[in-house]
């Protein structure tokens, strides 16, 4: 505990909003006990410290800055010569379509990105079908399109229309061109904003050269464009590489259209696999994101095509020369001053550098540390775990999805796998590796160390003795239904979560049946709540309650369930006799609001927990944070800060997860997170003495007077984290607790404790 306590004190903590009203909060402080996070987030920071979230479009300046097209954060981040990452423009996981400056701008799935000899950003919005231009100092406006409106139009600004523009570049005049990728056409944006369709035919797709109109395109994605005028287009669905003059006369410069593979070679000998990205360097030569072969390839302007970084068929993370370097689904292609190549890694959520000798190395962001390695602590490697259950000894089980296993983590922190064989999913029951799982995604565990599973894929649930022996209690794999009946006659459809209640009867979130199932200790399966296929926002009780894809049980005490109600964004509480309310938040209505009932918003909520004094704890999904819901329906936020993904260790809001799915609770109060897409398990750990209590607009913070040095700080002006002050609070001491009371006319109160 002491460390901990050392820990609290060099870290800015717990950013609270009073308008969570009249309960204590304990402080948690969060640290990674096994697996090792990476992956998606959005981090600004430097190099490795920065995270991102589905890399897709990227460009270069004239004082190679680096642009990124953020998709997965709704963001545009700029990259300095050094790695270090900002946000230009956008708010992290909100999407919309504001213009305004920096932060109080909206993007819905940016895709590409171009820069011009002034320094404006371009943009191409997937979701909004709109061309965006951001200036250098994050002033973002809509250069054309219209948000919302897909079409084919060509026009002037907001008068044009696009569908699923991607692909963008910028020519030495000013000229925009546009990869506009579900209408099969490549456009032309003149400075004035002036849109006209260069070659293809809207709506139509083919694999036809010709001019103009003439010509036809199959879902290009990439383009690029030389010193005379002429682009280059990756056709993603042709797998073919194209050639338009500014005439608009098409031509294939390599591939066989429909023909996709490996094959170095030149012409229609040459195959690639959904190109994505092309991009120029100074000499002429082109480089292409092989997306489906993992691999960038280059293209001389005879046609000639050979493999320049990557291993196809061999996708990975790994630094190195040619093709000793390993991509995963690059995106996105760019050219600096000097050469250099920057590729959106994207499902390593990386930007990688590629030097003129095919050196590859990670400029920025951190890849998923993915796998199935039994270790200990950090060496452990998980792939994509949504569940965690944990016993009175403190021993955690985790549904290590994607692995197709069940896994075990002991108090010290060693990883073993209980069941099931990394990377093999099927339906067979048997011992150790010998039994198979498809898509595990529920775990919870009984008192004499029996595991129980939901079996998503399979549509079943299994069971997992201590020794590891699988069988089948209840569903059939392969076969979803409603049925209610006995072992193999029950039917289920996508079952996503369990719990034990008090006499060991496992209670089922039948997550595409919206329904919660019961199933007893001989596979008797009866429907709780909710009616089969039939999705809703009812409280009721029984067949009269509705639910929408609800993923997450937990049981207390009495007997009463809580359910994770994902798809409504609500946590639900359904009594034993059936009876179903709304505990907190507002179906329908996604967000990320602390307060009661409600007034609460959560953004797709999973897995739920519950402790001896009827807390429930959240992982808040969609918000990546973790949150927390009294038995009146107080909600506050205990982990992370909603919108922003990362895997950093911390206390309260200084704590990151990305996207975590599983939370479960010891008896000593200590919980557990699947913190999914950072592929590790999180432990809580309640700092003793630290508590925060809300009342009204005043708040009272009070912690042991034996650590000292600490500072409180208040914020006075929410649109700048940076302003912060330290007047307008007493503090009182008894020499046992200091106490710090502040208050707000507003019920709007920021604060934080940092070291003094």
């Amino acid at each position: 505990m002491k460390d901990l306590k050392r820990s609290f004190l060099a870290v800015a903590v717990a950013l609270v909003s009073a308008s969570a009203l009249g309960q204590t909060n304990a402080i948690y402080a969060w640290r990674n006990i096994v697996g090792k996070p990476g992956g998606a987030g959005s981090v600004d920071g430097t190099g490795s410290a920065a995270r991102f979230d589905f890399t897709v479009g990227i460009a270069a300046d004239n004082a190679d800055n680096v642009y990124v097209a953020d998709n997965g954060n709704n963001t545009i981040r700029k990259i300095t010569k050094d790695g270090v990452v900002t946000t230009l423009a956008g708010s992290p996981g909100w999407a919309g379509t504001n213009d305004g400056t920096g932060s109080a701008a909206r993007f819905n799935m940016p895709a590409g990105v171009a820069v011009d000899s002034a320094g404006n950003v371009f943009v191409s919005e997937d979701g909004n079908y709109t061309i965006r231009k951001v200036t250098s100092q994050g002033v973002v406006t809509t250069f054309a399109g219209k948000a919302g409106s897909s079409g084919t139009n060509d026009g002037t600004g907001n008068a044009a229309r696009f569908f699923r523009p991607r692909g963008l570049t910028v020519d030495n005049v000013g000229n925009i061109y546009v990869a506009d990728s579900g209408n099969n056409t490549v456009r032309k944006i003149t400075g004035g904003a002036v849109v006209t369709t260069l070659a293809g035919w809207p709506g139509s797709s083919g694999t036809n050269d010709g001019v103009g109109s003439g010509a036809r395109f199959s879902n290009p994605q990439g383009v690029a464009v030389d010193s005379a005028g002429t682009l280059y287009v990756a056709e993603y669905a042709n797998h073919t590489l194209r050639k338009v003059t500014s005439e608009g006369v098409v031509t294939t410069l390599a591939g066989w259209p429909g023909s996709n593979g490996t094959n170095d070679g030149v012409g229609s000998a040459a195959q690639s696999t959904y190109p994505r990205a092309v991009a120029l360097d100074a000499t002429g030569n082109m480089y292409v994101a092989d997306y489906g072969n993992d691999t960038i390839r280059q293209v001389t302007s005879g046609g000639a095509v050979t493999t320049f970084a990557g291993s196809a068929g061999n996708s990975g993370a790994a630094d190195g020369t040619g093709g000793a370097a390993q991509f995963r689904a690059p995106s996105g292609l760019a050219v600096d001053s000097d050469g250099k190549l920057f590729v959106a890694d994207s499902f390593n959520y990386t930007i990688r550098e590629v030097t003129s000798a095919g050196v590859v190395t990670t400029l920025a962001g951190l890849a998923p540390s993915r796998g199935t390695n039994d270790a200990t602590g950090t060496a452990a490697r998980f792939n994509y775990p949504v569940a965690v259950a944990v016993d009175g000894k403190g021993t955690v089980y985790v549904g290590d999805m994607e692995n197709a296993t069940i896994r075990k983590v002991t108090s010290g922190g060693e990883v073993t796998t209980l069941a099931g064989s990394a990377g093999v999913t099927g339906t067979n029951d048997g011992i150790g590796s010998m039994a198979q799982f498809s898509m595990p995604s529920g775990v919870a565990v009984d008192s004499t160390g029996n595991v129980f599973v939901a079996d998503y894929f399979n549509n079943t649930i299994r069971k997992v003795t201590s020794d590891g022996l699988v069988t089948t209690l209840a569903g059939r794999a392969g076969v979803y239904g409603t049925a209610n009946g006995t072992g193999s006659a029950a039917r289920f459809h996508w079952p996503f979560a369990v719990a034990l209640d008090y006499d060991e009867n496992l209670i089922v979130a039948d997550t595409d049946n919206h329904t919660i199932r019961k199933v007893t200790s001989g596979g008797v399966v009866t429907t709780l709540a909710g009616l089969g296929g039939r999705s809703g926002t009812n409280d009721g009780t029984g067949s009269a309650a509705r639910f929408n894809a609800p993923s997450g049980v937990a049981v207390d005490s009495s007997g009463n369930i809580f359910v994770g109600d994902y798809a409504n964004h609500t946590i639900r509480k359904v009594t034993s006799d059936g009876a179903v309310t709304t505990l907190a938040g507002s179906a329908g209505n996604p967000g990320s609001a602390d307060g009661r009932t409600g007034a609460a918003r959560f953004n797709l909520p999973n897995t739920v927990a519950v402790d001896s004094a009827c807390n429930v704890y959240v992982a808040d999904t969609g918000n990546h944070t973790i949150r927390k819901v009294t038995i009146d329906g107080v909600v506050t936020t205990i982990g992370g800060t909603a919108g922003l993904s990362g895997g950093a260790d911390g206390i309260g809001s200084s704590a990151n997860f990305s996207s975590p799915y599983g939370v479960a609770v010891d008896s000593n109060g200590y919980l557990y997170v699947a913190d999914s897409s950072n592929n590790r398990i999180s432990k809580g750990t309640p700092l003793p003495g630290m508590a925060i209590t809300q009342s009204g607009t005043s708040v009272l913070i009070s912690w042991p007077s034996s650590p000292t040095g600490f500072l409180l700080q208040q914020n006075t002006d929410l649109s700048s984290a940076s302003v912060w002050q330290t007047s307008g609070y007493s503090i009182s001491n008894d020499g046992t607790t200091k106490t710090i009371s502040i208050s707000s006319p507003t019920g709007n109160l920021f604060f934080r404790l940092v070291r003094n």
